[in-house]
């Protein structure tokens, strides 16, 4: 392999971060032998639509979990087990906002790296952290959802509100967080400039370039892009599937297996099948927003004449999973509003200046207001408590009435407490 190509497949992979396009337009030679042409940086569209993308982004983002992380802090009655996964998530996306965001936007507006090579290794690192941080944070939060739905009588889970689960989940989020950074080391150290030139010369610039020079004998980037897909996509991203799955299809078929006279209302059987629906929506927008990147990354570095065959769609392929990889970091508060009534009040009284009302509902009374979380109510018929202890637990289990409860809302009934 000459200096040109393995400058242009490492390349490759800054252009998903920190990278802009030039080195493709000077390098890349399509199936019929001819080098194409130098395309100026002001004659491409990515590098006016990009910025604007990015910016919205930026703005979304830092507003939606700004606010989450302002709700938490404010308001004790937010402060529980199940959110503090939330919070965890929200700071991992602000860090990603905030440090990586501005700066890779720029590279599509310019011709080389301008901030340095500091900036270089703190995109590359925040990056990473922010990527761990995330994925295993949602792989988290997908486990305590399924052992909150369908074993909600165990207090091992968040959900249980003892000592024993705030103190484990707290250690999850530290553990998650001290992972996160062990991942990111590599780019902390490898990350660097490095001036990429044209065969003749005529043309160069620097980029902010994350594979160090010499590692596993050049292997280290097909390496390191291969170990991104299965840790942090296909291994978390299958594993929330199966939680999510297996939750979905224990709350439909529990609606149908109730008794009648403990069954509930309609409408908390349509508030589980609603809970069954978001949670699947919830992974399919993950698995949306990391595919591209990982499917072109995947194939540029292992199909054997991918330069040859990089064209119009591979490129643009290229550019929506670089932007939609941080849309992801916006999308969490956006969800949250649409499936939360109680972080919807709090989000419209700090932005829009809106006082929530006061409400007085019967069916709330007694219940804790807990984040994310599926309360269990016991009906028992009252023939059933001089049975014995296995026929009771049956009926316990069969009885439970299970409402809907996204940060705060008490019930599926939407009860305001002031």
């Amino acid at each position: 392999m000459n200096n040109e190509t393995e400058v242009t497949e490492d390349s490759l992979y800054c252009c998903n971060t920190t990278l802009s396009n030039e080195y493709f337009n000077l390098t890349t030679t399509p199936p019929n032998g001819t080098e194409t042409d130098f395309v100026p940086y002001y004659e491409r569209p990515e590098t006016y639509f990009v910025p604007v993308l990015f910016f919205l982004i930026f703005v979304l983002g830092v507003i939606g979990n700004g606010t989450l992380v302002v709700i938490f802090m404010r308001h004790r009655t937010m402060r529980n087990v199940p959110n503090t996964y939330i919070l965890s998530l929200a700071l991992a996306d602000l860090l990603v906002i905030i440090t990586s965001v501005p700066f890779t936007s720029v590279v599509y507006t310019v011709e080389s790296w301008p901030w340095g090579e500091l900036i270089c290794k703190l995109s590359e690192t925040a990056k990473d952290i922010s990527i761990g941080v995330s994925v295993f944070t949602l792989t988290a939060l997908s486990a305590d959802r399924f052992f909150a739905i369908v074993d909600p009588l165990k207090k091992l889970h968040a959900t249980g509100g003892s000592r024993k689960a705030t103190r484990l989940t707290l250690g999850i989020a530290i553990s998650i967080w001290i992972l996160a950074l062990l991942c990111a080391v590599p780019a902390a150290i490898g990350s660097h400039l490095k001036k990429i030139s044209s065969p003749d010369e005529t043309i160069s610039f620097t980029v902010c370039y994350p594979f160090p020079q010499d590692w596993l004998n050049h292997q280290y980037p097909k390496i390191n892009v291969l170990m991104r897909f299965l840790i942090l996509y296909i291994l978390p991203l299958t594993i929330i599937a199966i939680f999510y799955l297996k939750m979905a299809n224990y709350l439909i078929i529990s609606t149908k297996n109730v008794p009648g006279e403990v069954q509930g209302t309609q409408k908390q059987i349509r508030a589980r099948k609603k809970v069954a629906i978001t949670v699947l929506i919830f992974v399919l927008v993950f698995a949306i927003c990391f595919l591209p990147s990982h499917v072109f990354m995947l194939f540029f570095y292992f199909y054997p004449d991918s330069e040859e065959y990089y064209n119009a769609f591979w490129h643009y392929t290229r550019i929506i999973g670089f932007c939609l990889s941080y849309l992801n970091s916006c999308a969490n508060p956006i969800a949250l509003y649409w499936v939360s009534g109680t972080f919807r009040k709090h989000f419209n009284r700090y932005l829009l200046c809106t006082k929530p009302k006061r409400t007085r509902c019967n069916t709330c009374q007694g219940q804790h207001a807990t984040s994310l979380t599926m309360m269990s109510t016991r009906r028992v018929p009252s023939t059933l408590k001089n049975r014995n202890m296995s026929t009771n637990r049956r009926a316990n289990l069969l009885g439970q009435e299970t409402s809907i409860t996204l940060l705060g809302n008490g019930t599926d009934h939407v009860c305001s407490k002031m």
